[in-house]
């Protein structure tokens, strides 16, 4: 399994290294799976982080040793009314040949949540979901 992680994944983990999100990295680096991300979403990451918990960034920085990061590639394609802004994530996930998405923007991403039919055959779940379907 080939996981994608989306911004607000990496900010979580970064921000409460106990948390699920992180143990998503964790178990990746301990060879459960890939985990892949962009660096969109990591920039995108790194200035939440420096606005709204500087402290974090360090464990930012420490998690991404274990995640791939990947372009996106606007020549992929996307699934029909996705958000200007998630557009890019997308691709990266494709671009990886991720099998899952993983995010907790309910409202962007919620549509497709969960329909690989709509998504390229790509599972787009909360870190939650994903660890409820794994387990």
């Amino acid at each position: 399994m080939r996981l994608f992680l989306d911004a607000n994944v990496l900010f979580t983990a970064a921000h409460n290294p106990g948390g699920k999100a992180a143990l998503i990295i964790e178990l990746g680096a301990q060879g459960h799976w890939e985990i892949s991300s962009s660096l969109y979403a990591m920039e995108e990451t790194r200035r939440n982080l420096e606005r709204k918990f500087p402290q974090s960034l360090d464990g930012l920085d420490t998690l991404r040793h274990n995640i791939r990061l990947v372009k996106h590639r606007i020549d992929l394609p996307f699934p029909e009314g996705l958000a200007q802004k998630d557009q890019p994530i997308f691709q990266a996930t494709l671009a990886c040949q991720a099998t899952h998405l993983l995010t907790g923007d309910r409202k962007d991403f919620g549509p497709f949540m969960n329909q690989p039919e709509n998504t390229f055959g790509i599972y787009i779940q909360t870190v939650s979901e994903f660890l409820s379907c794994a387990s």
